[in-house]
């Protein structure tokens, strides 16, 4: 007998509280940053490399949360850290980080050597992302592989209105102040409704400090999306490590177009669409993003 449908909610609210007791909320000082980080870890001692999971605008690490426990589940110690600037983690005066590309990739590159990790898999998603990807092309000694999601991969990818506004003069100052713009940001590009309990923990840094979102304007001032998409768009044609491209196929910001292409290129990468999925795929398919990561690990 298949349960009711009362029977399997209950199942599946266990199973997300047991998920989220897995995963330990951690800080740790690097020079004068003070990082906030998610880590599950495997139950007993396995030599595989960690996966770093980095999220996307205005999001934090919170969004890897459904997927951690099953990467610690198959060996891999997985940690999900808030980008300087993001989420719990330290929200300093552009005098001392300048919210570049450069600054967050030295950033990530101390936070790593503080945390032991020599070499690890890299996951990342949305446009704080691709940092990430700037940082695995500068570093492929210390990537065994990279995992993208929705991540800007070409010049020709333009921040989407809805986050260009808060680095507007005046207007920007107001918006980046109001939790509520978080929301519609969020649920504007996951396309679906985020629940209140998600939103709840997304908006949490915006009601905390006025600081979450003078960072967040500095970010979208700072990130010079352009010049950066010119260096990955002209590394990744000689990138040869093993890729997996798992992509919302109707992101209402990113066009599928260059990871289509890009898997047609290279031999070493692989595209999973996700037929139904928008910019913030693991916010709804979290679990067919989780089974895809552990059958690449596997691999």
């Amino acid at each position: 007998m298949l349960p009711s449908p009362g029977r399997l909610d209950w199942i599946k609210t266990v199973w997300e509280i047991i998920n989220k007791m897995s995963i330990a909320e951690n800080t740790i000082s690097v020079g004068s940053l003070k990082w906030f980080y998610q880590e599950a870890v495997p139950q007993s001692e396995s030599n595989q490399p960690p996966v770093i999971l980095l999220h996307g605008i205005p999001s934090h690490s919170y969004s890897w949360c459904e997927i951690m426990p099953g990467l610690a589940e198959i060996g891999h110690r997985a940690i999900a850290p808030d980008w300087i600037g993001c989420g719990f983690s330290a929200k300093t005066d552009r005098r001392d980080f300048a919210y570049t590309a450069d600054a967050f990739l030295n950033a990530l590159a101390a936070l790593l050597e503080a945390l032991e990790i020599s070499s690890c898999h890299l996951v990342v998603q949305g446009f704080l992302g691709s940092v990430g990807i700037q940082y695995a092309l500068r570093n492929p000694d210390k990537i065994e592989s990279l995992i993208i999601l929705n991540t800007p991969l070409s010049p020709s990818v333009k921040l989407p209105r809805i986050i260009q506004q808060w680095g507007w003069p005046l207007v920007g100052d107001l918006l980046a102040q109001d939790p509520l713009s978080i929301d519609r940001a969020l649920e504007k590009g996951s396309g679906f409704v985020i629940s209140d309990r998600n939103l709840g923990i997304y908006r949490k840094p915006f009601l905390q400090t006025s600081a979450s979102g003078r960072s967040l304007i500095a970010i979208i001032k700072n990130l010079k999306l352009p010049e950066t998409m010119k260096e990955i768009e002209s590394a990744l044609s000689n990138w040869t490590k093993p890729t997996l491209i798992v992509w919302g196929m109707e992101d209402p910001w990113i066009g599928s177009e260059d990871a289509e292409n890009l898997a047609k290129l290279l031999d070493n990468v692989k595209l999973v669409p996700l037929e139904k999925g928008k910019h913030y795929p693991q916010e709804h398919w979290s679990d067919e993003i989780r089974e895809e990561i552990v059958k690449f690990l596997r691999s």
